[in-house]
């Protein structure tokens, strides 16, 4: 098989990881060719001393990529592109990605959210995307260097619903070879749905008292909060045939009880620091568009909604 271009834009807590795994063993193999595409700082600490990762999993922590770019602009010819930005990036990025890429170009966003592969369609309509959800402990500990703990970050994809005979053996493969742990699925959404309830419902009522995951599953008040945001995201789950565990709700507090009890999220720590960008419309914003779209109700989702914004004097 020819040479693929493998690309990965992004190198922060998931890029960095999952790129890492990808450039290190290609770097053995030079079985294909690996850019990275980086901003400011991170670019330039990889271009001079290549990528570090801090993980259990690996021995050596660097690995130097054949390509690292500081704009989606220089990338040449990509066969693939990993999409590893936070959710308000992914407009801008998919703009600037429909003058690089082609025909063949597969797209895999490494991102968490129930409308990430209908944002990208939106942009990018005939390419094909896979629906993906992932799972990983990694962070930025400083530009160019990401930390990972815990068990071996997961990445779970399926079939474009739009391309559903594509050959992506060669993705397959590509995991396979560069150590990944993965789950392919013919159909990825139940997954990315199920992984959906638990961020989303968590996030926003986290956010909303800037407490923690084990304060939802011990407080009456955010218990029931959060237990009626995943009653709608079922609601509309259902409604677009995506058919989720009838236990959703008590096996998603179960998997939220085994993390430590002060656990923040990620939607908390941005909204309760003042940061101006944030995944409030990555949770909120996507359940009440669905809501719209099929008809179901989101009037709880709204109102947590509007108390984090009035809370935290978010326009």
């Amino acid at each position: 098989m020819s040479k693929k271009h493998i690309v990965i834009i992004g190198l922060g807590g998931v890029g960095g990881y999952f790129g890492f795994k990808i450039s290190q063993e290609n770097e053995a193999t030079k079985t294909n060719t690996i850019s990275f595409v980086a901003r400011a700082q991170t670019y330039e600490t990889v271009k001079k001393k290549g990528l570090t990762l801090h993980s259990p999993e690996h021995k050596n922590s660097n690995t130097q990529p054949d390509f690292i770019h500081q704009h989606i602009s220089d990338i040449q010819q990509p066969d693939v592109v990993f999409i590893c930005v936070k959710e308000y990036d992914l407009e801008n990025v998919c703009k600037q990605l429909t003058s690089v890429i082609n025909q063949h170009t597969i797209l895999i966003p490494m991102m968490n959210g129930a409308d990430i592969y209908d944002r990208i369609r939106t942009i990018i309509p005939h390419n094909t995307t896979l629906p993906s959800c992932v799972y990983v402990a990694s962070h930025i500990k400083e530009k160019g260097i990401v930390e990972h703990k815990g068990k071996s970050g997961k990445l779970i994809f399926g079939r474009d619903p739009e391309h559903s005979s594509e050959d992506l053996n060669w993705i397959i493969d590509l995991m396979e070879n560069s150590k990944i742990n993965y789950d392919f699925k013919e159909n990825a959404l139940i997954d990315i749905w199920t992984k959906f309830i638990f961020i989303a419902s968590f996030g926003l009522v986290t956010a909303k008292y800037n407490s923690s995951i084990g304060a939802i599953c011990t407080v009456e008040e955010q218990k029931e909060e959060a237990s009626q945001i995943m009653a709608e995201i079922k609601s509309i789950a259902d409604k677009k045939g995506i058919h989720l565990a009838d236990d959703i709700i008590e096996k998603t507090f179960e998997k939220a009880s085994t993390f430590p009890s002060q656990t923040p999220t990620s939607l908390q720590l941005d909204v309760n620091s003042g940061k101006k960008e944030n995944e409030l419309n990555l949770f909120a914003g996507a359940i009440i568009r669905y809501g719209k779209e099929t008809n179901s109700h989101t009037s709880f989702t709204q109102k947590v909604y509007q108390d984090i914004k009035t809370i935290h004097n978010i326009i």
